[in-house]
């Protein structure tokens, strides 16, 4: 029986945690390198605890696959706590957005699709997808993939934002509870151009319940709750419909078995 991978987390997940990262929010625009470093040393102890709690070791001198990598700060999180870091980004602008890549992940990017990576069945101990899948049309061609890749007994670890809780618009706004296509025009005109994540074409409506069932149908699946919520809320998960509007950003814990 797999022991319960939440249980170390679940004391890291507090209420002032939950505030601390709302409040770095607001500099995601104008201060990316503060938000994005904040958030990948959350990742970072997160992931970290699920290991711990399923193997009873922390995951230093593992290798973790990130898919949709982004420019580098998460690789420097994990490099901090001793992972080898493998980063996949599709978007070379989106890679080198930061400027040069931090000397801790300088050589472990690869440029592809998180729905073909380019690594052999079971190479990679932990595979992670923060918030990407909302951003690819075939969100479990990517899931598939990031199984495929991990090593049987390791963790694959997808995050996504769920569309109707209230960051499901992202730069939109709450908007995107007008309709997604309606929102996407009102950004467009409101500010002269598309928005990077741009409804039908670089974001996609993804609710938290498509992510239970296929993790559920992947006999894989281990755990699920919301990445931001204190711990006394994870109970929201399991309520359909509730789920959609209130978990916001779901996370799915996947272990394949031989």
């Amino acid at each position: 029986m797999t022991p319960d991978p939440t249980r170390l987390f679940a004391r890291r997940a507090s209420l002032a945690r939950a505030w601390r990262l709302l409040s770095e929010f607001r500099f995601e625009q104008s201060d990316p390198a503060r938000f994005y470093g904040a958030l990948a040393a959350d990742t970072a102890a997160m992931v970290s605890d699920l290991w711990q709690a399923t193997h009873g070791e922390r995951p230093a001198g593992r290798t973790l696959l990130d898919v949709g990598g982004g420019p580098g700060y998460f690789s420097a999180a994990f490099a901090d706590a001793g992972i080898r870091y493998v980063g996949v980004e599709p978007d070379p602008s989106e890679m080198h957005a930061a400027g040069p890549v931090p000397a801790a992940g300088a050589a472990n990017f690869v440029r592809a699709s998180g729905m073909a990576l380019p690594f052999a069945d079971d190479s990679v101990d932990i595979c992670l997808s923060s918030n990407v899948a909302e951003h690819v049309p075939r969100p479990w061609r990517l899931g598939a993939e990031m199984l495929r890749v991990t090593k049987p007994g390791g963790l694959a670890v997808l995050s996504y934002t769920v569309w109707l809780g209230p960051f499901g618009g992202h730069e939109m706004g709450l908007t995107h509870y007008l309709g997604g296509a309606r929102a996407a025009k009102r950004y467009a005109r409101k500010h002269g151009h598309p928005a990077k994540n741009n409804y039908g074409s670089s974001l996609f409506a993804l609710s938290a319940a498509e992510g239970l069932e296929w993790a559920a149908s992947t006999g894989a699946a281990v755990a699920a709750f919301p990445r931001y919520h204190p711990r006394w809320a994870w109970w929201l998960t399991n309520v359909p419909t509730l789920r959609e509007f209130l978990v916001s950003n779901l996370v799915l814990v996947l272990q394949p078995q031989e």
